[in-house]
């Protein structure tokens, strides 16, 4: 018997190390009209005038249970305009940025849409998905999977994340779907540089982004260093002829770029860097919060390209916007310590710990800041341009200082610290980052989302300034999608 066990646990083993990682398949030949991309998300936008953002931050269960209390408040919040028409905000939802915990939420809603209100709960939520993964990883007959090329505690937890929330979907599912943009980020290993899954990263790669399951991006955007490993992607890059677009090329070749794009225009020359597929065959992605735990980067970087564009006179979906909305779900906890208390310094694992959380703290805190002087920039120099509209009218350069989108910017803050109960927050602060929180917890997490977007009065201004009223809170099954008056 003993000699059968151990036969079995041997050809389990072997079984096990032909398994191979999945891989993204090449392209051919790059179609800028085809694919999961802003360009062709466009068409099913509800409101041109109106664009609505929600980036949502890691923090693992504690993010996905956070920016689900955000698409809940968004679903029962009914707002009534000037003319009486009555819509829903989560209707209005045009782009999703997530990052490591808030990409689960993000990637699902943009799959099941109003179902998944119905399960993610059950499915996610307040399931302890970190003992299924250890427990996959401990499995004797997945021993030979991890010790395969490329395979890793990732890829386990990536066929785990398929199995219970995702349903074998690929981008090319999003990309048949109606639903809003939903942009999940990871972190390149090599250079730290901010990964995108969205057909533009992946014409770079000359790979086909719909063919790439929804799970795997999951993975790659919650692989923890140490505690997860890496997600690998192939990288042919250089094969398929792919030409790059030309305001790409003129930002990215010019000595001087224009200043409110400077930023942006790094992150287009980290991504132009991916193309090398022959020095680069691979890429090893980790969690995107080393890059951005906000996912705010991804917001930033599209609206000061876009202003750059409008600052030469290219067309831009920001020349029709009135208003660019902006929900910040910021998750990020800052739970006390009794450090300074006691002579002893912490232990190694918790220096660690402080030691990647505090600059990610603070590079998060500094993007919502850009945002906010961003917004800042555009309405002085709005009001320059008013004030000195006949000068500028016989000025072409100071026309063209004073050119940018007319479009008011609202970054509505939803984190922890907005709460007026402290008890509360510091309830919140004390979950921690991890795929498994108690049901309490999680509960907690999605009404706070709610009652911080009520009581904020950057939301209020919105309100008022849009000339709109709450028409209820509660859960809403109402009708399809309608623009904001």
């Amino acid at each position: 018997m003993r000699k059968s066990a151990i036969l079995i646990l041997a050809a389990l083993l072997l079984l096990g190390g032909c398994a191979s990682r999945p891989v993204n398949p090449p392209l051919t030949h790059v179609d800028a009209n085809t694919g999961y991309r802003l360009q062709t998300r466009q068409a099913h936008f509800q409101d041109h005038e109106n664009l609505v953002i929600l980036a949502f931050s890691g923090g693992g269960t504690r993010a996905a249970a956070f920016s689900y209390g955000v698409l809940e408040f968004l679903r029962g919040a009914e707002v009534t305009g000037p003319k009486g028409r009555t819509v829903r905000l989560l209707d209005q939802v045009a782009v999703i940025t997530g990052v490591s915990g808030g990409s689960f939420t993000a990637l699902a809603y943009g799959l099941h849409g109003e179902r998944l209100f119905d399960d993610y709960e059950r499915r996610f939520l307040k399931r302890n998905v970190q003992r299924e993964i250890v427990a996959r990883t401990l499995n004797p007959t997945n021993w030979g999977t991890l010790g395969s090329t490329g395979m890793g505690r990732s890829e386990l937890a990536s066929e785990l994340y398929d199995e219970i929330l995702f349903d074998g979907a690929t981008f090319g599912d999003l990309d048949r779907g109606t639903g809003p943009l939903i942009l999940a980020s990871a972190t390149d290993l090599s250079t730290g540089a901010r990964f995108v899954f969205h057909q533009p990263t992946f014409d770079i790669l000359c790979s086909d982004l719909n063919a790439v399951r929804l799970s795997r991006a999951a993975a790659a955007s919650s692989a923890v260093p140490v505690v997860l490993s890496p997600v690998t992607l192939n990288n042919y890059g250089g094969t398929c002829n792919r030409v790059v677009p030309a305001w790409v090329k003129g930002f990215i070749d010019a000595p001087e770029p224009p200043r409110p794009a400077a930023r942006a225009i790094r992150s287009l020359r980290a991504a132009e860097g991916l193309g090398d597929g022959a020095g680069r065959p691979f890429l090893h992605l980790i969690d995107g919060g080393v890059s951005d735990n906000v996912g705010m980067r991804s917001v930033l970087n599209a609206l000061e390209i876009l202003e750059a564009l409008h600052l030469v006179g290219q067309p831009t979906p920001l020349d029709r916007a009135r208003r660019i909305i902006v929900f910040v779900v910021n998750s990020l906890s800052s739970p006390p310590t009794d450090w300074d208390t006691r002579e002893q310094p912490p232990n190694a694992l918790s220096i660690m710990l402080k030691s990647a959380g505090v600059p990610i703290d603070n590079f998060s805190f500094e993007s919502i800041e850009l945002l906010n002087d961003t917004a800042a920039r555009w309405k002085t120099i709005g009001k320059l341009r008013r004030a000195a509209a006949s000068v500028a009218a016989t000025d072409p350069a100071l026309a063209a200082a004073l050119r940018v989108p007319n479009a008011d910017i609202y970054a509505i803050d939803v984190s922890f610290a907005a709460l007026a109960d402290k008890a509360e927050v510091d309830f919140l602060n004390r979950q921690p980052t991890s795929f498994t929180l108690p049901d309490e917890a999680v509960d907690r997490l999605r009404a706070a989302a709610g009652r911080i977007i009520r009581d904020s009065p950057d939301f209020q201004r919105l309100l008022k300034d849009a000339g709109l009223r709450f028409a209820s809170e509660g859960p809403s099954t109402g009708p399809g999608s309608r623009a904001l008056p």
